[in-house]
């Protein structure tokens, strides 16, 4: 089990680690808010020009999932998943895989921001996106609030 102060990496989601990443689960009470990462692999290869996704490590364990809407011809970056397993939550690896995420997305063309949805309700994880610099924008998507985190320079 990793600990607090472990090391948060981005990896590819190969075949060698797949089955760990499916194992990954939020809290019964989260599974509203996000698909689960069987169904975002499959969304993932269904759109392999746009989707770029890839399993949260803290050390040499997978601890969660988040997928990323690429789309560098029009310049849109939008976090399509994300998600940390509820055994790792509130340990800090979310807010490090995020951060990995934006140093991504700000080395990619055109990029001025990150945006994303979420499903509003009791317990949704917009104050977690709020205290990484993401604002809600007024717009809604399919009855998902969307936010926004503008990007500056690294």
């Amino acid at each position: 089990m990793p600990d607090r102060g472990a090391t948060v990496t981005l990896r590819e989601v190969t075949k060698e680690n797949l089955r760990d990443v499916l194992l990954l689960k939020v809290a019964p009470d989260q599974e509203r808010f996000v698909a689960s990462n069987s169904i975002s692999i499959a969304q993932a290869h269904f759109h392999p020009e746009i989707a770029w996704f890839r399993a949260i490590y803290a050390d040499d364990t997978a601890v969660g999932f988040l997928m990323l809407h690429d789309e560098p011809g029009t310049a849109t970056y939008y976090l399509w998943r994300f998600m940390v397993d509820h055994r790792f939550q509130k340990l800090g690896y979310g807010r490090r895989a995020l951060e990995l995420l934006v140093n991504h997305v700000r080395s990619r063309p055109g990029a001025t921001a990150l945006t994303l949805s979420h499903v509003p309700g009791d317990g949704d994880p917009s104050p977690f996106y709020e205290r990484l610099g993401f604002a809600h924008t007024g717009e809604e998507d399919d009855g998902e609030l969307v936010m926004r985190l503008d990007l500056t320079p690294a």
